[in-house]
């Protein structure tokens, strides 16, 4: 470990770019853990409800996750090349495919929204309330597939302060939105669930006026013309997408699987969905430093491979992993420790809080065993261009292990969800064996500018 703090410039570049993303992160999941505990006072029926109609967001976000992870992996390396010609092409790309993704979920969300829902519970009062939380977040689904495109673009070319800065902002004026209008605060009517619907749509819409306007007026480098976002040919399209769509293919089979163990939890009942999604909440708390870091050693290693260092992204990456694993354990026992005062802000019965304790204590010691698993794919072998791999190991695993034994154990066997849940560890444990052999085998390198630079080359 002595290595973080003897290379200063490597401890050096991992603190700026972490600081803000992890507080970015930090506060994102501070506020969804605190609306959660808002909405954790309207009962169980709204918990699982406005669950189930995030479990759609969710699919999107994962979707929009997927795009620009693959054109990250190009931004970052390009960036190390100093190509901007490119990153605004990339960035074009990027955008393009997320309006398109953005475009059919808000299809879904506004017109479809019940029918979506029903899809993960059989309670009505569940899919009424959860199908009327939808419609109204749908309505920012398009800004919102806008902002992300800018903000990753930004981010893999080291700038974090300006998406940080503007997300945090307008993350904090969410929470305020959501507690007034939930509660009634401040002159405002009180709407419930819906209320933080509206207070969430109504602060992503800012997100994305306040991210474009800083960033075409302070001139960095995504301040790109339509004409030179949409300068790119066949061959550039053929080379980007190459690695792009089994990325954005790999998200969308993860996220579907996700969403299938939900609907498991869904069948098995409304307590179960409630413990998941209140633990849920917890995880994604748990897990900002882990997402900060995975972003990190995907531009830092990126960089590297681009300035042709590719025997330094290996060391980076051997760094990471070990530091991810540290703090994994040590996070775990404080989930474990702190399980039973967080639950006592929530409003809810003995039966579903007993059920959020269990599900709570697998998920503090199969921590690190997931967020080991997220450095492997998402900060090593896709910095590295290794999508299709890295994706047969995500989403092979996640199929063709997870899946199945989570549906025997909740259909066959009758298991409660705090058991279903750790059958849903099985997928993670054989993922992470076969995700930590590639990166050791250094297979997973791939120069993607050089490569890209070689074609261009051939078609001219």
């Amino acid at each position: 470990m002595r290595e973080f703090f003897v290379d200063k410039p490597f401890f050096s570049t991992l603190i700026t770019l972490w600081t803000p993303i992890a507080l970015q992160q930090l506060i994102f999941s501070s506020l969804n853990f605190v609306s959660t505990i808002m909405i954790g006072q309207l009962g169980e029926t709204s918990v699982a409800a406005v669950g189930l109609a995030n479990q759609i967001f969710f699919l999107f976000q994962l979707l929009l996750f997927g795009v620009s992870s693959g054109a990250a992996i190009f931004v970052a390396q390009f960036w190390g090349q100093q190509d901007i010609r490119n990153i605004r092409r990339v960035l074009g790309l990027s955008l393009a495919l997320g309006l398109m993704g953005a475009l059919a979920f808000s299809l879904v969300a506004l017109v479809f929204p019940e029918q979506a829902i029903g899809i993960y519970s059989t309670d009505r009062a569940v899919i009424v309330l959860g199908g009327e939380y939808l419609r109204i977040a749908g309505l920012s689904f398009i800004v919102f597939a806008i902002s992300n495109s800018y903000a990753v673009t930004l981010r893999s070319t080291g700038n974090v302060r300006l998406p940080a800065t503007i997300g945090i902002s307008t993350l904090c004026l969410g929470a305020v939105l959501n507690y007034a209008l939930i509660f009634g605060q401040f002159g405002l009517p009180a709407l419930g669930a819906l209320g933080g619907a509206i207070g969430t749509t109504i602060a992503r819409l800012i997100e994305c006026a306040f991210l474009l306007g800083f960033a075409y007026t302070t001139r960095s480098v995504v301040t790109a013309s339509l004409r030179e976002m949409l300068a790119f040919d066949p061959a550039f399209l053929t080379n980007i997408l190459k690695t792009v769509l089994p990325v954005t293919l790999n998200e969308i089979l993860w996220s579907t699987g996700i969403s299938a163990y939900n609907l498991i939890y869904g069948r098995i009942g409304t307590e179960s969905v409630a413990a998941v999604s209140i633990a849920s909440s917890i995880e994604n708390l748990a897990f900002v430093p882990f997402i900060a870091l995975a972003n990190v050693a995907a531009i830092m290693i990126g960089h590297r491979i681009g300035a042709d260092e590719e025997h330094k992204a290996m060391e980076y990456a051997k760094r990471f992993l070990q530091l991810d694993l540290a703090v994994g354990v040590l996070i775990g026992g404080v989930i474990f420790m702190s399980a039973d005062t967080v639950l006592r802000f929530y409003n809810i019965d003995p039966t579903t809080q007993q059920f959020t304790r269990n599900v709570l204590t697998v998920m503090a010691f199969a921590l690190w065993i997931k967020v080991s698993n997220m450095m492997l794919i998402v900060g090593a072998l896709r910095a590295g261009g290794d999508a299709r791999v890295s994706a047969l190991i995500d989403v092979g695993t996640l199929w063709l292990v997870g899946l199945p034994a989570a549906t025997l154990g909740a259909f066959a066997f009758g298991l409660p969800v705090y058991w279903v849940y750790l059958l849903t560890i099985t997928d993670e444990a054989c993922k992470l064996i076969l995700a930590s052999w590639r990166v050791i085998s250094k297979r997973w390198i791939n120069n993607l500018a050089r490569q890209h630079a070689r074609a261009s080359e051939v078609t001219q």
